[in-house]
């Protein structure tokens, strides 16, 4: 029986500064295939236990959006679900685009099924046995390929763990080839999903699986309190939707004076005290106590210096 050891580490490190992030760090594997350009047609598909997408042909298949198909995927071949025909560019490792097997039958849905109940057993034995050989992991998720005599274990852990004796008894009762998989807290709220603070379910699981890295600065650019508590999701990390407009407030920000700046205004000389890129408008604070908000549409730059007009 063969046995598999995996040890993967997904989480992305939250850094400091986005710039730090430079186009050689994206491997040379991928690229963007721009629209029109895709292997006809291209599909998105998506692993339901995971939460993970990726991408696949079907020449001759006529796929619907929420069919499901039999597929490889990063795992072993296995079911996933049609989320539709990806019709703008994408970058992505032309390795990892797959080809779909066969759509699913009525015989893969009863034995998904089935496996369900199997999941659960080996769930069970999974957690008896780590408190036999007490190590300090904890079990997010088990799943049985469809196509493959395999069953992944997905789990949690603040430090390596040596597992293999762990592994060796699941192999001696399930029959299987076995893989443990170490995920990150990231990861973890992505499979598991849940209610965020904003009330909508969690961006990685419902949104996106492609984690991106997420740092203070994108807080302090939007202006947003530093407070921890506010601006973390339930996995203890800086909240994912801080990236979505992350973009905008640097683009806008540039086409605006910085707070401080100084400039005349009816004759008077006064300093930005606040800018609010979401209203668009600006406050000024005069020496003599007064405070007038304006228009940003207003502020204009001659000569390198910024006016109102």
């Amino acid at each position: 029986m063969d046995i598999e050891f995996v040890e993967t580490y997904t989480e992305y490190e939250e850094i400091d500064d986005l710039s730090a992030l430079e186009d050689n760090d994206v491997p040379q594997t991928e690229e963007t295939i721009p629209e029109g350009a895709f292997p006809q047609p291209l599909y998105q598909l998506k692993l339901e236990y995971s939460q993970e997408t990726f991408y696949a042909t079907a020449a001759e298949l006529n796929l619907q959006n929420g069919d499901y198909v039999i597929s490889p995927t990063r795992y072993g071949d296995d079911m996933a679900r049609v989320m539709g025909l990806v019709q703008h560019p994408i970058r992505v490792a032309i390795k990892d685009i797959v080809t779909v097997t066969r759509k699913a039958t009525d015989e893969d849905f009863q034995r998904q099924k089935a496996n369900l109940e199997k999941e659960k057993e080996a769930s069970a034995l999974f957690k008896e046995k780590v408190l036999i050989h007490k190590l300090d992991m904890k079990l997010i998720d088990c799943h049985y390929l469809l196509e493959d005599p395999k069953v992944i274990f997905f789990f949690t852990a603040d430090t390596r763990i040596d597992f293999r004796k762990l592994v060796k008894d699941l192999v001696a009762i399930l029959h299987l080839r076995i893989e443990l998989r170490q995920i990150g807290v990231r990861d973890e709220s992505r499979m598991a999903g849940g209610i965020g603070c904003c009330g909508r379910p969690f961006c990685c699981h419902a949104v996106t699986d492609k984690l991106r890295p997420v740092s203070i600065k994108m807080a302090k650019e939007q202006n947003l309190s530093l407070n921890s508590l506010k601006i973390s999701g339930q996995c203890g990390r800086l909240l994912c939707c801080l990236a979505y407009e992350y973009d905008w407030y640097v683009e806008t920000r540039k086409k605006l004076p910085s707070i401080g700046t100084s400039l005349y205004y009816d004759n008077t000389l006064f300093r930005i005290s606040e800018i609010n890129l979401i209203t668009g408008i600006i406050a000024l604070a005069g020496e003599d106590g007064r405070v007038i908000s304006i228009p940003a549409q207003r502020f204009f730059q001659q000569h390198g210096k910024w006016k109102i007009n």
